[in-house]
Order: C-alpha cells, then sequence, then structure tokens
C-alpha cells in the first residue's frame, strides 16, 4: 500500500552538498527563504497512515528500507513536507524529523524525480 507519492518539483542550488554526509533535506513549497537553496522541493501530500521502518522509500527505480523513524516525520511530511532522510542505516533516529534508510547508493535525483513511500 502506498502511503505517499510525490514529485520533486525543484532541486536547491545548494542540496547537493549534504551527498558527502548521505542526507537529503526535503521541504515543501514554504520553505524559508534562507533554506530553500539546501532542500529538495516537493509537493505536499497528507499520508495515509504512519511511516514504519520496514516500509520502503523509493526515488525513481531507486528503493530503500526504512530502518528508523523519527517522532514526528509522518507529522512534518504530510503538513510542511519537510524532513531530513539519511543514507546510513541506523535504527534509531537521530532527530525526531529524520527518517532512516537502507540501500545501495546515494540517490540520483533530478527535477521531475517520483518519490514513494510505500
Amino acid at each position: 500500500m502506498e502511503l505517499l507519492t510525490t514529485t520533486i518539483k525543484s532541486i536547491g542550488s545548494q542540496a547537493h552538498m549534504f551527498e558527502e554526509e548521505n542526507m537529503l533535506i526535503l521541504f515543501g513549497d514554504n520553505a524559508p527563504g534562507d533554506l530553500k537553496d539546501f532542500c529538495y522541493i516537493i509537493d505536499v501530500k497528507p499520508l495515509a497512515s504512519e511511516i514504519e521502518t520496514g516500509m520502503t522509500l523509493s526515488i525513481d527505480n531507486q528503493a530503500y528500507t526504512i530502518t528508523a523513524v523519527g517522532d514526528v516525520v509522518t507529522k512534518n511530511l504530510s503538513d510542511l513536507g519537510h524532513i531530513t532522510i539519511k543514507f546510513d542505516g541506523k535504527t534509531a533516529a537521530d532527530l525526531p524529523g529524520t527518517l532512516h534508510v537502507q540501500g545501495a547508493a546515494f540517490p540520483v535525483i533530478e527535477a521531475g524525480a517520483t518519490l514513494t513511500i510505500s
């Protein structure tokens, strides 16, 4: 069951800086001006239910298993489109707004990519 399907509408000019740290920041259109350059901007959509470990995050054809979910990830993603995704496979969330995933490599992301959580 898909909880969320959204589109990465644009990519901030500095968003790629976080690739070295194996993380990316999502935000909706309402991203504050000083943060927008560091974010992947998505269409904000309500989630069907809570995000849980074991689910899958997909960015186009790249799939990642969700290993940890911060306490406010589902709410922030539904309300603001704002979460941090870390590609480190940790089983406990570093911060309340962080989603941790396990996968082979950091995704190649371009504007127009589809992001799905199922």
